[in-house]
């Protein structure tokens, strides 16, 4: 059975994420800062030789992707784009105020907030509430979602071999989705732009070894 490890790094600060507006399919470029994130988490990589990287196809993880490979020793490595691996959609609610759509989304569910979704219901019910709310139905739900997730897991399986460490560049609710199906979070905090979340996976099993550091690596 083949076991290997996957490091999953949340792409640096955007100009959505600095302005607090909701980014799913929808992409902004990285701010300087980000371009910061990108490069201190190859930083904190460094000394690990991937076999492989991969990055969600939003302009975002992909550039923050190209400046971990130099940062982090691993610049003779390509980038590899996984649709699998993006962020929720969010439908009608992409671009618009995080704050307020989170609360739209919540209230009615007594959840004023996307902590307030995860405490009281879990992550899974934030994207089935985040359909619902939305007038076209067409935000990802928890099915939805994980039909596209699951495929980009298969396809590191297929591509993979025992031993193999992996980098994927992704989204915050995305890797913290993938956290908490296969761990117990106690925390409803997604990874912050620019940590890294290591995964080992096997033919039958995800283990989270652990979430959103921006540390030291093991």
């Amino acid at each position: 059975m083949a076991t290997f490890s996957v490091y999953m790094i949340r792409h640096g600060q955007t100009y959505f994420n600095k302005y607090r507006r909701m980014q799913g399919w929808c992409d902004s470029p990285l701010t300087t800062v980000g371009e910061q994130d990108a490069r201190n988490a190859g930083k904190m990589l460094n000394g690990i030789d991937f076999d492989a990287v991969y990055a969600s196809d939003m302009t975002r993880a992909m550039r923050t992707a190209e400046l971990i490979l130099p940062a982090s020793g691993n610049a003779d490595l390509t980038v590899q784009p996984m649709a699998a691996f993006r962020e929720a959609f969010y439908g009608y609610f992409e671009g618009d105020d995080t704050s307020q759509t989170w609360f739209m989304v919540g209230a009615p569910h007594q959840a004023p907030s996307l902590s307030a979704i995860i405490e009281q219901y879990g992550i899974e019910k934030a994207k089935d509430f985040c359909k619902e709310a939305d007038p076209f139905h067409r935000a990802e739900n928890n099915a939805e979602f994980w039909q596209r997730v699951n495929g980009g897991l298969d396809t590191l399986r297929a591509k993979h071999h025992d031993g193999d460490k992996v980098l994927v560049v992704s989204h915050g609710n995305t890797i913290y989705s993938i956290a908490a199906r296969f761990a117990d979070l106690t925390s409803p905090a997604r990874p912050q732009n620019g940590s890294v979340t290591k995964f080992t996976i096997s033919d039958n099993d995800v283990t989270l070894d652990y979430l959103g550091r921006k540390d030291h690596l093991d």
